[in-house]
């Protein structure tokens, strides 16, 4: 059974800060959940806070209310909750916002952020040596910007310690639930995502939902011509020896020349050519699972099938039934 709090038991307090150009549902989503699990019992106290003590205009253009200042907060807080805006380099270069976010993951017992919020808590410090993950396609740009931080970029929310981190702005919601859990047990949190009608655990990581990222352009031209020709027919049987023939260089240097230019071998290339290829069959039309296999190179539905799985996490039929429409069955 889920522990519920006795009547008194102290509020947990939530800080979830506001700013400007902030994402709109990295902050009410996260207050939806801790809200809804009040109803159930817990016992969370959630303030929002800016660092001026004024409303928020949100990316969105919706005007946010807050509950104030940093002094509106008490000394110790339970959570803080950062969230992130799409420019993540205008919020680190906010003095105020990132003066704020210091001093609430100093007196808080729970560091969390949401999306683009992970640049925020990296300016401060929080991650250094750390893993963590935000939105797939910033992922890449946390990692250089902050080297002593371990990105990890296919995990819906990723805990290191008492600092937790969660992808692209609906993650929110995957975060507090795990956060919900965390407090009050796996039953009252079911209770809450069923009240929120959202997955208890969400099916899969992110790179179900990122975009194509083969690379597309090589620096030297031979590596151009082999990725081309992968890219034209990848059902054709390529091989490293075949490639590497057609090319004309050998095996040995067609590798170096992948590794160099791309950080992944050939085969891994063919590989990534060939589940993109399957996705925009899948999404696209209704030739069986097998066909779609064929057509894009993998041979077999169960060749397919384990490179799905293995890349991102889920099979080729539910990521046809997820991707293709908006319609319900």
């Amino acid at each position: 059974m889920g522990r519920v709090a006795s009547p008194g038991a102290a509020d947990h307090v939530v800080a979830v800060v506001g700013f400007d150009s902030v994402q709109l549902l990295d902050v009410t989503g996260p207050i939806e959940v801790f809200t809804t699990a009040n109803v159930f019992g817990a016992r969370y106290d959630v303030r929002t806070v800016s660092p001026t003590g004024a409303e928020v205009r949100t990316s969105s253009g919706v005007r946010v209310g807050v509950d104030g200042a940093v002094q509106s907060l008490p000394a110790r807080l339970g959570t803080v909750v950062v969230p992130g805006r799409r420019d993540w380099q205008r919020a680190v270069g906010d003095p105020g916002l990132t003066a704020l976010v210091t001093e609430l993951v100093h007196r808080s017992r729970r560091i969390t952020s949401v999306c683009a919020g992970a640049f925020v808590l990296a300016q401060a410090g929080v991650l250094d040596g750390r893993r963590a993950t935000t939105h797939w396609r910033l992922a890449g740009q946390l990692a250089a910007a902050y080297p002593r931080v371990r990105v990890e970029t296919d995990p819906v929310f990723v805990k290191d310690g008492h600092v937790t981190t969660s992808a692209g702005i609906t993650a929110g919601i995957d975060l507090a639930l795990s956060l919900v859990e965390e407090d009050h047990g796996a039953d009252l949190a079911r209770e809450v995502a069923r009240e929120l009608v959202v997955f208890m655990a969400r099916p899969g990581g992110q790179s179900q939902f990122s975009a194509r990222l083969t690379p597309r352009e090589a620096k030297h031209p031979v590596l151009r011509h082999v990725m081309d020709a992968v890219v034209a027919d990848p059902a054709a049987p390529h091989t490293l020896e075949s490639l590497a023939r057609d090319a004309g260089v050998s095996t040995r240097h067609l590798g170096r020349l992948f590794r160099s230019d791309t950080g992944m071998t050939p085969g891994q290339y063919l590989e990534s050519v060939r589940l993109e290829s399957a996705q925009v069959l899948l999404e696209a039309g209704n030739e069986p699972v097998e066909t779609v296999a064929g057509h894009s190179g993998f041979g077999s539905a169960e060749t397919m099938r384990r490179v799905f799985q293995r890349t991102l996490g889920i099979t080729p039929t539910t990521y046809r039934a997820r991707f293709r429409t908006t319609a319900g069955s």
